[in-house]
């Protein structure tokens, strides 16, 4: 039974990954978001207390 041979379905596995780790992370990586997030600044906004009506 030839299916049973691992030899060459090992290289071809073993080719198959190379090329995914290769060629895969490149592509995702040079990916670009069309909106970029911005920066947050560190200043908190300022909060005015509540001024209930009834109290």
């Amino acid at each position: 039974m030839p299916q049973l041979n691992p030899a060459p379905w090992f290289a071809i596995l073993m080719f198959s990954w190379a090329v995914f780790l290769a060629v895969i992370p490149t592509k995702v990586m040079g990916h670009t978001f069309n909106n970029e997030p911005s920066p947050k600044t560190a200043e908190k906004p300022k909060q005015d207390p509540w001024n209930w009506p009834w109290s």
